[in-house]
C-alpha cells in the first residue's frame, strides 16, 4: 500500500486506518491489575485508613493502645494510648522501649508526663496516681523518619511505680 500524500516521513495509511478494539486502549490484563492495586489501596494494605485498637486487661488496669498497623515513610501519625485503672495505682508509669521509637520523631505527647526518664532499658513517663475506675488518655503524635524501612515494634507496658500492671505488644509496618 503506497503511503497518501502528506504524511510526514515514516507516517503511512496504515497509522490513520482504524485498529481493532482491544489494540486501541489498554489492554485487559493492565486493566486487572491496575484494578487490583486500587482495591489493595482502598482496603489499607498499603497504610492509611482508622487505626486499630488493641487492648489488654489485668486485675489493676486496663490498656488501650490505637496506632496505625502500616504507614509509609515520612508520613505523621497519631498513637492515643488510654489506661483505665480498676484499681487505686499510686504512681502510674508510662514504659516503652527505644525499638518502638526507633527512626520516629515525636512531635508532641498530651499530657505530658511530670517525670520524663529512661530507666530499666525504656522509657519512663510518670503521669502520678490514677484512682479506680479513672482514665489516663495520652495522645503522641509522630512522624516516621526516612532511615525506618520495614517496621517498627516494641511492649508499651503500665507500671505502678516499678511493679508491671499490664503490658501490650505493638507492631507498626512501614512501607516506602
Amino acid at each position: 500500500m503506497a503511503d497518501a500524500p502528506g504524511f510526514p516521513d515514516g507516517i503511512g495509511d496504515d497509522h490513520a486506518a482504524r485498529d481493532p478494539v482491544l489494540r486501541r486502549h489498554a489492554s485487559i490484563v493492565s486493566l486487572l491489575v491496575f484494578g487490583g492495586l486500587l482495591l489493595a489501596a482502598l482496603l489499607g494494605t498499603f497504610g492509611g485508613g482508622r487505626s486499630p485498637v488493641r487492648t489488654a486487661q489485668a486485675a489493676a488496669a486496663t490498656l488501650t493502645v490505637a496506632t496505625p498497623r502500616t504507614l509509609r515513610n515520612g508520613v505523621f501519625f497519631e498513637t492515643r494510648v488510654t489506661v483505665t485503672a480498676r484499681r487505686d495505682i499510686a504512681r502510674l508509669v508510662l514504659a516503652l522501649p527505644p525499638s518502638l521509637w526507633r527512626d520516629i520523631t515525636v512531635n508532641s505527647q498530651v499530657p505530658q508526663a511530670s517525670e520524663e526518664k529512661f530507666e530499666n532499658g525504656r522509657f519512663a513517663f510518670d503521669y502520678g496516681p490514677l484512682k479506680a475506675g479513672e482514665s489516663l488518655d495520652v495522645k503522641i503524635d509522630g512522624q516516621i523518619n526516612p532511615p525506618l524501612f520495614g517496621g517498627t515494634s516494641g511492649t508499651i507496658a503500665v507500671l505502678d511505680d516499678k511493679a508491671e500492671l499490664v503490658s501490650l505488644p505493638v507492631t507498626m509496618k512501614v512501607l516506602p
